[in-house]
């Protein structure tokens, strides 16, 4: 017999939630006349059909299977017409067996909501089930502990009530599912595992805004410490703990540095990785300073192996750097830093780890070696910033005047048969280890120093992570060492080898006189005096009030750049080697030659990339004369037309001792220039983009502060 059922959305209400509608003093079979029928139905006032039907073995398994349908829905008046209550909703009577259960419920936020009318809180039968209530301790149950994550998910995952309710955690379920405590129960089926209820309670769930509530900041420590025993008792000793128990709103709690459902396990990379953020949500002065050493910017970048925050400070026990059982106590501060660092001695654990170096009062080393530096970069960027534009709109000038005689000569430089050696075989070998050895730490240093870009990070991942290109750059470092040294020692034998020159002719005896013009000679790249007549006199060619002015082999601004070699060399080289090998270096000089080995080593490497892939690149091959490359330092060898044009005092001097012929190209570049200039012009490449990701990064950094 098929019945539809006319009914309230308020009876059917009860009768979704109960069940089969029973009457006052009927027997279960009575009930089961009608709601055995698998299409019984009834419709809502707004016409949605709900299903009715019962099947007879639901009580099979049920705890209530003794108890009969009017022992949970009672209130009915009639029998033989439906809905059974005049349309107004039965009564779930759970409280009759389950009273103090249905008064904790009542006073959760689940019942709350429900009494306010929100028919989408959860009641009895969305958590326990209707009539295939079974024991928890069954793992069929939809309370048993391995199935409670899903039975809160129906709600707590279901993107509807997310959007329509003020749900904080949102993605609840699912981080959980992931976190240590999930896995641990859900995948190592440990019975142990905390659970929603755990935290949150069972039937007396509170929102963490109450008082009341398991989550309530101040008892979180409470709660998490049912299970984790030892960690309460060291934490509520620990100046977080203190915090907490004085009322200090900035005392943290497990979920500040653990999250509420996202828990990873602490030795995890992803909990390493993540830590400074967490510790900076408080200390943010401290995560800035913390980010300009090695160690923030390479955990930033996702590299897990090196220190973070907790490795020094310790995780539950943290107390006050004046405390003696503090980590990082002057009593325990050694010991703490030979974790990681085994060679470390008393002056190493001087290294100042958050040092502010534009703290004058704290920190004058660190404040006055910044701010030599920051000058010496800014003025050395503002110098030939001005220099390199008069140039260009001198040449520019000179093009816009006569395109076709300025096209013409151009041309003529380049196609002139009649050729000269500039370079010899082992200065053009030497430089190309410097394109190599440049490279390789620009591309391995720069990301390090603007790890906050997305260049940066993904230019590290394609070298395969931070630690690579750690190593990486120290080839670099070693290659330059290398070219370096080479190039010092065959100087120094060449001015040996020449000692005859030394001597004066007439007295045979060595004159200092004559030592000094070999050192500040014409072939020579020491700076003299003509330097500064040639420097003036092309200033007075850029505006146009002079003529251009003739050099000899080395021009002012290619001494500038010989010399910033042996600088750079010396300054980057020795401050990274103090990092390299802080403990050796700190045996006699103290821990903060660390620090400020950083920001010489740092500024200096910018001041260097941005130098060569700018100005040195304009000199070059940038200007108008010379782009998109000039091949010289490739092939060695240059042109008579364009000698007479740039060099004309070295061709002069050549012609007046009778060497012309002795300085004719001699060599096999024909041979292998297309291998050297496609490879000289790849470096060319890589140098302008990187330094234009340079100043990108500079730009976004001075905007955002």
């Amino acid at each position: 017999m098929k019945r539809f059922v006319a009914a309230s959305a308020a009876s059917l209400l009860c009768l979704a939630v109960g069940g089969p509608a029973a009457l006052a003093g009927t027997s279960n079979a009575d009930c089961m006349g009608c709601h055995g029928e698998k299409d019984l139905d009834a419709s809502t006032a707004r016409g949605k059909k709900l299903k009715l039907f019962v099947a007879p073995d639901a009580l099979k398994h049920s705890v209530h299977r003794d108890l009969s349908c009017t022992d949970c829905h009672a209130g009915a008046k009639t029998f033989d017409t439906a809905p059974h209550n005049d349309g107004k909703p039965l009564e779930l009577s759970c409280a009759n067996c389950h009273e103090k259960t249905e008064k904790e419920y009542a006073e959760s936020i689940h019942g709350l909501t429900y009494k306010r009318g929100d028919r989408a809180a959860a009641t009895c039968a969305n958590c326990h089930g209707a009539h295939d209530i079974i024991p928890s301790a069954n793992r069929q149950s939809r309370t048993n502990k391995f199935n409670l994550p899903n039975t809160c998910g129906e709600c707590h995952k279901n993107k509807e009530v997310l959007k329509t309710h003020n749900i904080k955690e949102k993605e609840a379920v699912p981080h959980f599912v992931d976190s240590i405590h999930g896995r641990a129960l859900l995948v190592d089926g440990l019975i142990v595992a905390p659970n929603c209820n755990d935290c949150h309670g069972v039937h007396d769930i509170q929102p963490a805004t109450n008082q009341k509530s398991r989550i309530f900041k101040d008892k979180v420590p409470d709660t998490c410490g049912k299970c984790h025993v030892l960690v309460e008792e060291t934490y509520n000793k620990s100046i977080h703990g203190k915090l907490l128990a004085s009322f200090d709103a900035r005392g943290p709690i497990c979920i500040t540095c653990h999250t509420s459902h996202e828990i990873d396990k602490p030795s995890s990379p992803e909990f390493r990785i993540k830590a400074d953020r967490k510790c900076g949500g408080c200390h943010q002065d401290r995560l800035e300073r913390y980010r300009e050493t090695f160690h923030g910017k390479a955990i930033a970048l996702g590299r897990e192996g090196v220190a973070t925050c907790y490795d020094c400070h310790g995780h539950h026990d943290i107390q006050k750097s004046s405390d003696p059982a503090s980590h990082i106590s002057d009593k325990n501060r050694l010991d703490t830093c030979k974790k990681c660092h085994r060679k470390a001695n008393p002056n190493f654990a001087g290294y100042i780890v958050h040092a502010d170096h534009t703290d004058k009062k704290n920190h004058p080393q660190l404040y006055y070696i910044f701010w030599f530096m920051t000058v010496l970069l800014l003025g050395t960027f503002a110098f030939f910033a001005l220099h390199s534009l008069l140039w260009l709109f001198r040449s520019m000038a000179l093009f816009t005047g006569d395109s076709k005689d300025f096209r013409e000569q151009k041309h003529s430089m380049r196609t002139d048969p009649e050729q000269f050696q500039r370079f010899r075989p082992v200065d053009r070998f030497l430089h190309g280890l410097i394109i190599l050895s440049f490279l390789l730490l620009v591309l391995t240093g720069m990301p390090l120093k603007f790890y906050y870009t997305d260049w940066a990070k993904w230019l590290l991942s394609a070298m395969g992570g931070q630690a690579v290109a750690a190593i990486i750059h120290r080839v670099g470092a070693i290659i330059t060492i290398f070219y370096f040294a080479v190039h010092v020692s065959e100087v120094l034998i060449n001015f040996v080898r020449g000692r005859a020159a030394w001597r004066d002719p007439a007295s045979g005896r060595t004159s200092l006189r004559r030592i000094a013009g070999i050192v500040f000679g014409p072939d020579s790249p020491m700076p003299n005096m003509q330097d500064l007549r040639d420097f003036v006199a092309h200033q007075k060619w850029f505006f146009g009030k002079g003529p251009k002015p003739q050099f000899d082999r080395w021009t002012y601004w290619e001494k500038f750049d010989y010399l910033a070699v042996f600088w750079g060399v010396a300054i980057i080289g020795l401050s990274g080697l103090v990092m390299w090998f802080p403990e050796t270096f700190t045996r006699l000089l103290p821990g903060w030659l660390i620090n400020a080995a950083l920001i010489i080593h740092s500024d200096e490497a910018l001041l260097a990339a941005g130098f060569i892939f700018t100005f040195h690149f304009f000199n070059v091959h940038f200007r108008p004369e010379k782009f998109p490359l000039d091949p010289v330092i490739f092939s060695g060898r240059v042109s008579k037309t364009e000698m007479l044009h740039e060099r004309g005092r070295q061709y002069e001097r050549w012609e007046r001792d009778g060497e012309v012929d002795a300085h004719r190209v001699r060599d096999e570049w024909e041979s292998w220039k297309w291998i050297a200039l496609p490879a000289g012009f790849i470096a060319f490449c890589l140098g302008v983009a990187l330094v234009v990701l340079i100043y990108f990064a500079m730009a976004s950094r001075l905007a955002g502060s």
